[in-house]
C-alpha cells in the first residue's frame, strides 16, 4: 500500500532553497534601493524641463559631440578588448610559461588601481614628451588629448573585465570535443570557429558588455589623457561634471538621462545577442 505524501511535499510546492518569498523581498528591496531609486531620481529631475527642454539639451552640438566621442571610444576600446582579451585569456589557460603567476595577477591592477592615477601615468607615457608619446609623435601619431587617447585608457581600465569573464570558461571547456575534431580530421581554425568559438561566444559578448559599460561611464581616468576640448576630446560625464559646476543641475540630469537611455539600449541588444549565442552553442555539438 502506497503512501500519501502531505499537499506540502509535492514537487510543485517544493522549493530547493527556503525562504524564497522572505529572500526575494529583500533583493527586490535592495535593488531598488541601490539602483532603480537613483536612476528614476534622475528622469524625474531631467522630466522637469519637459521634452521640448531634454530636446534642446540633447541637441545642442557640444553635447552630441561628447555622446559620439564616449560612446564611440568605449566601443571602440570594448571589441579591441573582447579581442586581445580572448586571447590573453586563451594563453593564459592553454599555455604554462615562467612567470605566469606574476603577469596573470597584474591583469587585475586596473580594478585596484585609482582610475586618476592610472590617467596620470597614462598622460605622462602618452604625451608629447612621454616615453612612448615621444617616439610616436615623430612618426605622425598623436595619443595624448585625442579620442585615441581616451581609447587607450578605455581599454586600459576594460581589458580585466573580458579576461576575467573568457578565462573560467575556457579553463571549463571540453578538450575531447577538440580532440574528436581533429580525429575526424579538421584543421586548427576550423575546430576554433566550430567548437571552440560557439562556446566561447556568450562569455566574450559578456565581457564586451561589461568593458563597454565601464568605458562609457569613465571619468578618472581619461580627463588627464583626454585634453578635455569641446568637439574634440570632451567626453559626456566631463560635461556633465561641468553642468554641476555651472548649477545647472537640470542640464546634467538631461544628459545623464539619455546616457541612461542608449546605454541600457545598447546592453539590451548585447544581452539578446548573447542569449541567441548560448542557445546556438548548446545545439552545436550534437
Amino acid at each position: 500500500m502506497s503512501a500519501v505524501l502531505p499537499a506540502s511535499a509535492s514537487p510543485a510546492r517544493r522549493r530547493i532553497l527556503p525562504g524564497f518569498g522572505l529572500s526575494l523581498g529583500y533583493t527586490l528591496a535592495w535593488l531598488g534601493l541601490i539602483v532603480l531609486i537613483p536612476l528614476v531620481g534622475v528622469f524625474v529631475k531631467a522630466s522637469g524641463l519637459g521634452f521640448s527642454g531634454l530636446w534642446h539639451i540633447w541637441t545642442e552640438p557640444r553635447v552630441l559631440a561628447a555622446l559620439r566621442i564616449s560612446f564611440g571610444t568605449a566601443l571602440a576600446a570594448a571589441a579591441f578588448n573582447a579581442a586581445m582579451g580572448t586571447l590573453v585569456a586563451w594563453v593564459f589557460v592553454r599555455y604554462r610559461f615562467p612567470g605566469k603567476r606574476v603577469f596573470d595577477a597584474m591583469i587585475d591592477l586596473p580594478f585596484a588601481l585609482p582610475t586618476a592615477v592610472a590617467g596620470i601615468a597614462l598622460a605622462a607615457l602618452y604625451g608629447p614628451n612621454g616615453w612612448i608619446g615621444r617616439w610616436l609623435d615623430l612618426a605622425g601619431i598623436k595619443v595624448a588629448y585625442t579620442p585615441l587617447g581616451i581609447a587607450v585608457a578605455l581599454v586600459f581600465i576594460g581589458l580585466p573585465f573580458v579576461v576575467r569573464v573568457v578565462q573560467p570558461v575556457l579553463a571549463e571547456a571540453e578538450r575531447e570535443l577538440e580532440e574528436a575534431a581533429a580525429t575526424l580530421g579538421a584543421g586548427r581554425w576550423l575546430t576554433v570557429r566550430r567548437v571552440i568559438l560557439p562556446a566561447l561566444w556568450p562569455a566574450v559578448l559578456a565581457g564586451f558588455a561589461l568593458a563597454f559599460a565601464r568605458g562609457v561611464g569613465e571619468y578618472g581616468s581619461v580627463i588627464f589623457i583626454a585634453g578635455n576640448l569641446p568637439g574634440v576630446s570632451e567626453i559626456a560625464p566631463l560635461l556633465i561634471t561641468i553642468k554641476l559646476e555651472e548649477f545647472d543641475y537640470a542640464g546634467a540630469t538631461a544628459i545623464a538621462a539619455v546616457m541612461l537611455l542608449l546605454s541600457f539600449a545598447l546592453l539590451l541588444v548585447i544581452n539578446t545577442l548573447q542569449a541567441r549565442l548560448q542557445r546556438v552553442g548548446r545545439r552545436a555539438p550534437g
